[in-house]
């Protein structure tokens, strides 16, 4: 398979009639490129599985076109804190995990009761859902467990050969993926910290996080993801400098320094103002740099507690398996 790289108006058009064929189609949202496919079509969900090679017990994120599909996908259209959260932040980078009907295919959800949603705010993406008029699955654009795609040469590297169609909306403005929140009974359950933090949600109900030992409610709740091919290894504390050595030839993934320690081949550095979304924005670039220099160890330091290093964070503890 060829693996054509489109733009504007024309890639618009392509991306639905692929789409509309049950085909995939790697498209950009403001988090990270997106993997879509039909997401009532079991034929096409199943697409984006086998593309990614990623296990059928993690459930994929359903776009919906437009307001008015929430309630024919899900039994939360009525609720009052859903309601409150959609007016407050789609849309946007926030996923709802909410009662399902039968319409969406168990391959969607994993088999699960509830279905993930959301409505992005990129405008390729929106315009290609309101050609095409349908909802999409559509988990992050490269194989399963590696580094999330931020640029549609990011999809390349990852897929190129696996879809017909990646549609070029060029680097994502984000950069980490949704906030992922199970609405159950007036609380705000986190089960993925991302762009819309824990302290914006807390204005709207009682934040919650699941408990150990809780099991896979939604999407991107393994422990281990986003990963390099190169070991990475996630310090306790910036500064920290002794975890890694004797592993040979290392990288700092730094947050915010102006020069590079001389114990390190390379550093890559995500925020040079201290900024956490500016950061964010970075990482996933950052860490495929490094990771495509040959190194054999990257040492990330841990970014600062709250907001939005609170995704970061999470993004860095799966990176490295837990490590």
């Amino acid at each position: 398979m060829n693996t054509q790289l489109l733009d504007g108006a024309a890639g618009i058009e392509q991306a639905a009639a692929l789409l509309a064929a049950g085909q995939v189609v790697a498209l950009p949202t403001e988090t990270v490129y997106g993997l879509a496919g039909h997401a009532l079509n079991a034929e096409a969900a199943a697409r984006i599985f086998e593309a990614k090679e990623r296990p059928f017990f993690d459930p994929l994120i359903v776009h919906l076109p437009s307001l008015d599909w929430l309630g024919r996908l899900t039994l939360a259209a009525d609720d009052v804190l859903v309601r409150r959260l959609i007016e407050a932040f789609w849309p946007g980078p926030l996923t709802l995990v909410l009662p399902r009907r039968a319409v969406v295919p168990d391959i969607v959800t994993s088999g699960l009761a509830t279905v993930a949603v959301r409505i992005s705010a990129h405008p390729l993406f929106r315009a290609v859902l309101g050609r095409f008029g349908q909802p999409v699955a559509a988990p992050s654009a490269n194989r399963f467990g590696r580094i999330s795609p931020t640029a549609a040469e990011h999809v390349f590297e990852e897929l190129n050969g696996r879809i017909p169609l990646i549609l070029d909306g060029g680097p994502c403005a984000v950069g980490v993926e949704s906030t992922v929140v199970a609405v159950r009974e007036g609380a705000l359950e986190i089960l993925r910290a991302g762009p819309v933090t824990a302290e914006e949600l807390g204005a709207y109900g009682e934040v919650v996080f699941p408990r150990a030992g809780s099991g896979i409610e939604g999407p991107g709740q393994m422990q281990s993801h986003y990963a390099p091919g190169t070991s990475l290894r996630l310090l306790s504390r910036i500064g920290e400098s002794d975890s890694w050595q004797g592993e040979g030839r290392a990288g700092l993934l730094a947050w915010s320094r102006a020069e590079r320690p001389a114990q390190f081949a390379a550093m890559e550095v995500l925020t040079p103002r201290g900024d956490s979304r500016e950061a964010a924005a970075r990482l996933f670039a950052a860490m495929r740099r490094l990771d495509g220099l040959g190194l054999d160890v990257i040492v990330a330091e841990p970014p600062p507690g709250g907001g939005l290093g609170a995704a970061i964070g999470d993004r860095l503890r799966k990176a490295a398996g837990g490590r």
